[in-house]
C-alpha cells in the first residue's frame, strides 16, 4: 500500500502499520482491488492524515464510511471532490453553519480548507467498494482508527471532538474527557437531522473553546 501520510503521523502510527491486523487489512485490499473498484483512490486513502499533521490537530470530526459513488470520496469524512454536488448530509452541515455563523452555503463539497486549519476529518473505515456501502467494515480499519483516536487523546490536550450520530458518539469511550472537549448531536443525515443536529451550534461552540485556549479559531467558510 502506497501510504501518503504526513511524517508526524508516521511516528505516531508506525506500530500500527507494522501490526498483524494491518498486514491482513492490506492483503484484503489487494484482493479487493483485483475484482472491484475501491474508493477513495489509493493515494487519497490517508488524505486526512496528510492534510492535517498530528502536531496541528485542533478539532476532530468523526465519520463512519467513505462515500461509495463515482468521484466522491477523497479521504476526508463528509467531504467530496471538487465538481461533485455536496451529498445530503453535507448540505445539512452547510445549513447549520449558515444558521450558526451566517456563512453563505458553498456549492463546493470539498472540505480541504478545514483540514488545512487543523480539523481532522476522520472516517472510522477508510475505504469502501464502489456502490456497496459499508463493504469494508470489520476488516481492520476500525482497529486502526480507534487507535488513532486513543493516540490523539493520550498525547494531546484540549482537542475538540465533534461526534454526530450514535456511531461517532460510541467513540467517546476512547477519549479522556478530562483533557478534551466533546460536542455531541444527531447525525446530519436527512433521517436524523431534525433530532438535534439543526441548532447544535457546534461551529461557534468549537471556536469558543479554541478562543478560550488562546488558539486560532477555524474559518469555516468555504467560499
Amino acid at each position: 500500500m502506497n501510504v501518503k501520510i504526513n511524517e508526524s503521523w508516521k511516528k505516531v502510527l508506525n506500530s500500527e502499520f507494522e501490526s498483524d491486523y494491518f498486514f491482513q487489512l492490506k492483503n484484503f485490499l489487494i484482493e479487493e482491488k483485483k475484482h472491484h473498484i475501491i474508493y477513495p483512490p489509493g493515494s487519497q486513502i490517508f488524505a486526512a492524515f496528510d492534510l492535517t499533521p498530528f502536531d496541528e490537530v485542533k478539532v476532530v470530526i468523526l465519520g463512519q464510511d467513505p462515500y461509495h459513488g463515482v468521484g466522491q470520496a477523497h479521504g476526508l469524512c463528509f467531504s467530496v471532490q471538487n465538481g461533485v454536488k455536496p451529498p445530503p448530509s453535507l448540505q445539512n452541515i452547510y445549513k447549520e453553519m449558515e444558521n450558526d455563523l451566517g456563512i453563505n452555503i458553498s456549492e463546493s463539497g470539498n472540505l480541504e480548507k478545514w483540514a488545512k486549519q487543523g480539523v481532522l476529518l476522520l472516517n472510522a473505515t477508510l475505504t469502501v467498494r464502489a456502490n456497496f456501502a459499508g463493504s469494508h467494515q470489520n476488516k481492520g480499519w476500525e482497529i486502526f482508527t480507534d487507535n488513532v483516536i486513543k493516540a490523539l487523546s493520550e498525547q494531546k490536550e484540549g482537542l475538540i471532538f465533534i461526534l454526530w450520530g450514535n456511531y461517532a458518539q460510541a467513540k467517546e469511550l476512547l477519549i479522556n474527557t478530562k483533557k478534551h472537549y466533546i460536542l455531541k448531536a444527531a447525525h446530519p443525515s436527512p433521517f436524523s437531522v431534525y433530532r438535534g443536529f439543526f441548532g447544535c451550534k457546534h461551529f461557534s461552540k468549537t471556536n469558543g473553546f479554541l478562543s478560550q485556549m488562546g488558539k486560532t479559531e477555524i474559518d469555516w467558510s468555504l467560499i
